[in-house]
């Protein structure tokens, strides 16, 4: 007898296409979060700017992928999400299996990719469940 899948875990089996994936990440690589060293290097040349004039303004922080299931939840209850990306294989499956419930009621368009490893190279880490804009 064929178990039936709930809805909500069935999300997860259709993800984005190869060209679609592509384009997406081709995006989001745009908005790369900064390195420790891109940070202080900012960091440094704002003070240097300050301390030469002191009206100088701190040179603004560009907008940035935000990644972590914590941050993203934040960002899509404060509605400041513009876009969430979602792995499709993440374990437990329970960890992420409400957002594209909650990105519907909030009204922020989502989508779900294969492989949190390629999320995670996105950003600079090893793996990483969910990303926003």
């Amino acid at each position: 007898r064929r178990l039936k899948v709930p809805p909500s875990l069935n999300l997860f089996r259709s993800t984005l296409d190869k060209q679609t994936k592509a384009e997406l990440f081709k995006l989001l690589a745009k908005y790369k979060p900064e390195t420790d060293k891109e940070r202080t290097e900012r960091l440094t040349k704002d003070a240097a700017a300050k301390k030469a004039d002191a009206k100088a303004t701190a040179s603004k922080k560009r907008a940035m992928v935000k990644f972590g299931i914590q941050q993203v939840t934040r960002m899509i209850e404060e509605k400041r999400a513009k876009l969430v990306v979602i792995a499709h294989d993440v374990d437990p499956i329970e960890i992420v299996v409400w957002l594209p419930a909650l990105c519907k009621a909030q009204g922020i368009p989502y989508c779900i990719v294969k492989g949190k490893a390629a999320l995670g190279r996105l950003v600079g880490m090893k793996t990483t469940t969910c990303l926003c804009l």
